[in-house]
């Protein structure tokens, strides 16, 4: 009897996505929100903001978790936003986990990882929102934040799209290898929302039960006959409370209420 070949794996063997440690913008928001204000205080352009302070501890206490992991578990493939904080982030996993690029762990930035864009809504609070743009804030509420696109900025569905092509070059080009994606909040929902396949309650139900952790981690594994991800951790915090590293959920800026 002919042997035949194994069927190729459609998905990747191990898919991390983690968002990144606390950042500044993440600071200066609770800040702005705590005193009234109409605008954060940021100094940098977005795509910019560094991690803060804790924000390193986190990153690094992460990147102590997948060293503690044995060789055959630990990433071969890490995608990042490119955005500072982010690859921050995946700098110091990597460098704390004793991985580097080259032959046996390929690191790729990838725009599609970018935080969703928020258009003439950035950098305002919750005041700043509803004083600004009261239209736009009541438009928000009706449509809800599904589907809800600022002028000039994203949608999750836009976000959603621009993953849907993220995750076919995964498969195309990772199947069966062990992927890290270090990206930003909304990132780790809509992955979420295509990897689970998911509806809009359900992904907005998962959103209102609170703000992604910074550094916290969901996976999935592939199925034994390799055509789809099961769900393995979710949100996980173990290796930061391990640690000794405070927690954190604070959204990204900016941020309106949850519907």
């Amino acid at each position: 009897m002919a042997v035949t070949d194994a069927p190729r794996p459609l998905w990747p063997a191990i898919l991390w996505v983690a968002r990144h440690g606390q950042s500044a913008g993440n600071v200066a928001r609770d800040r702005a929100e705590a005193e009234g204000l109409v605008l954060i205080d940021v100094e940098h352009r977005d795509i910019d903001v560094p991690l803060s302070d804790l924000g390193v501890e986190q990153s690094r206490a992460l990147g102590r978790w997948f060293a503690q992991l044995p060789a055959s578990e630990r990433p071969q493939v890490v995608l990042c936003s490119p955005y500072v904080r982010a690859r921050e982030t995946a700098r110091l996993v990597l460098e704390e986990a004793d991985l580097r690029p080259g032959p046996d762990l390929k690191l790729r930035m990838d725009e599609r990882l970018r935080e969703k864009e928020f258009g003439i809504l950035d950098r305002l609070t919750v005041h700043g929102i509803r004083q600004k743009y009261p239209e736009l804030h009541e438009q928000r509420s009706h449509v809800g934040k599904f589907y809800f696109r600022p002028p000039g900025g994203e949608s999750w569905c836009d976000v959603i799209l621009r993953l849907r092509s993220l995750t076919e070059m995964m498969s195309r080009e990772y199947a069966g290898q062990r992927v890290l994606v270090v990206a930003h909040q909304v990132i780790v929902n809509c992955m979420r929302y295509l990897v689970d396949n998911l509806d809009e309650e359900q992904i907005l139900g998962i959103d209102r039960l609170g703000d992604v952790p910074n550094c916290g981690v969901t996976s999935w594994r592939i199925s034994e006959d390799g055509c789809r991800l099961l769900p393995d951790l979710t949100d996980l915090v173990a290796p930061l409370v391990r640690a000794g590293t405070p927690v954190t959920v604070e959204a990204d800026v900016p941020v309106a209420p949850k519907p």
